[in-house]
């Protein structure tokens, strides 16, 4: 799943090194009146909901900030509230998260806006938007970038501009916290609104959800390769480093300059999409300043998402949550790498369906070493998922002679799908592994370089169908053999004979 499983589950437990995050965008404050519904009313042909309880909780920039606390890092918010009294109830629910508030913004003329939904039996069954979002006085917006200015002498590891067109971010607010941040080297990354994305040129990465992009690049929103060829246009006309777009129940995909690729979604019962996408750039914040690659980052900021989905109401995505699942789908991909021919031509059509690079090398790899180590790790950045053909005790003894394997089949699976750079593992017992190569049909067949391409067993049949034929360089001094040698002669040495 991840490119460095291990490295992903050690930012996780340290917090992403608990760094200072600064967000900036619309204050949002959603209440919550929870109840159950037991008739109809006579009045009206609308439900009777029975009010059992009330809750508050921040929304926009303020559920991003809390997001960013309950995965263990320093969210400092800034944005406007009204001067009423659920601006209280607003800092309470951010300061009560760890969220420090001293660039909150309290307006006179304007209330705190708010979002009321009235749940029935766990059911959406009413909202209530109470908000103005004409553009404010400029005196309100020269206070907002005063306390922007005064936060960014504090360095913030990164910035998150959390837009829900509510007036807080305009065009010059946007562009002169963008321009600044780049004076000083400091990320930006931005949950965008509108119909318009010039006033997010030069942040450094943008996170729509698929209807966001369709309307923003006129495109269709059920097409997706078209989409995303769009919104790769759209990357290069704003100069930004990477383009997140959320798809839903079609994952999430990712723009670079060096790559487009989609990440599946991942199995949650969805209860409630709201603050999804909160969710989704704050871990994508936590992520990369904690040094984890783009596609790990994406690939957590996925599984943050697919856990906030999974809960009613706006709730955050907690360092807890996200570690267990980590976890849990650690062991799992370790004890589910080693499969059979026809659970794996199952995964790898999958992985083709999500268009993914499949790469496919095999071996005896009888007593793991540094050499094999090294190839296998070359092997798998030749594409996107590495399958790993093994050879059985039996075809070892017929290639190696009756003292080989050292180690059983079973074993030498075990060791090798313990690898981050293996994704599957599945064993063959004829003299070649053609049969095998013909059912994967993978884009890229790996071997040593020890082969010139036309011993490479499987390479015309590779190219008939487009893939390629590559071969890595082997790190000389490495090969099993000389390791039983030198254990062989070690023995020899002790024993005195």
């Amino acid at each position: 799943m991840f490119e460095d499983n291990s490295g992903v589950i050690k930012a996780v437990r340290a917090s992403f090194g608990a760094r200072r995050i600064l967000v900036v965008g619309d204050l949002i404050l959603d209440r919550y009146l929870w109840g159950s519904v037991g008739r109809i009313s006579p009045e009206a042909p609308v439900p009777i909901v029975n009010l059992t309880r009330e809750s508050y909780v921040g929304g926009g920039a303020a559920n991003v900030a809390i997001n960013l606390s309950g995965l263990g890092l320093t969210a400092s918010v800034i944005g406007f509230t009204g001067s009423d009294h659920l601006h209280q109830i607003l800092l309470d629910s951010l300061l009560g998260s760890g969220v420090d508030t001293t660039g909150v913004v309290a307006l006179e003329d304007r209330p705190t806006i708010s979002k009321t939904r009235v749940i029935g039996d766990h059911q959406h069954m009413l909202r209530i938007d109470h908000e103005i979002v004409e553009p404010m006085a400029e005196g309100s917006y020269e206070a907002l970038l005063s306390a922007f200015h005064k936060q960014l002498q504090s360095d913030p590891a990164a910035i998150v501009l959390s837009d829900y067109a509510k007036g807080a971010l305009t065009a010059q607010v946007t562009r002169e916290i963008i321009s600044a941040a780049s004076q000083h080297g400091i990320p930006v990354l931005v949950d965008p609104k509108g119909s318009d994305y010039s006033k997010y040129s030069g942040a450094t990465i943008l996170s729509p959800n698929r209807m966001e992009l369709a309307e923003v690049c006129r495109s269709d929103a059920q097409n997706l390769p078209a989409l995303l060829n769009a919104g790769e246009q759209l990357r290069r006309d704003l100069g930004l480093e990477f383009l997140v777009v959320t798809l839903g129940s079609e994952g999430i995909a990712i723009m670079d300059d060096v790559t487009q690729r989609r990440i599946p979604t991942l199995a949650h019962e969805v209860a409630d999409v709201s603050g999804a996408g909160d969710a989704v750039i704050a871990t994508l914040a936590a992520s990369l300043v904690a040094g984890l690659s783009r596609l790990d980052a994406a690939q957590l900021a996925n599984l943050a998402g697919g856990i906030v989905v999974a809960k009613v109401g706006t709730a955050p995505v907690y360092r807890n949550e996200l570690l267990a699942e980590l976890e849990r789908d650690h062991a799992l991909d370790k004890l589910s790498k080693i499969c059979d021919l026809e659970a794996l031509v199952e995964r790898t059509a999958k992985w083709r369906r999500d268009n993914l690079k499949i790469v496919f090398t095999n071996g005896c790899f009888d007593l793991l070493h540094a050499g094999h180590v090294s190839y296998l790790e070359a092997a798998s950045k030749m594409g996107d998922r590495l399958v790993l053909g093994l050879n059985t005790d039996r075809s070892v003894r017929q290639l190696k002679g009756p003292s080989r394997p050292i180690m059983q089949e079973g074993d030498r699976a075990k060791v090798m799908s313990a690898l981050a750079s293996v994704d599957a593992v599945t064993f063959f017992d004829e003299e070649t592994p053609l049969n095998l190569i013909n059912a994967v049909k993978p884009d890229v067949l790996v071997k040593g370089a020890d082969y010139t391409e036309d011993q490479v067993i499987g390479a015309k049949e590779v190219k008939s169908w487009g893939g390629e034929v590559r071969l890595v360089p082997l790190v000389e001094g490495q090969s099993t053999s000389r390791l039983i040698e030198e254990l062989s002669n070690n023995n020899a040495r002790k024993t005195g004979k």
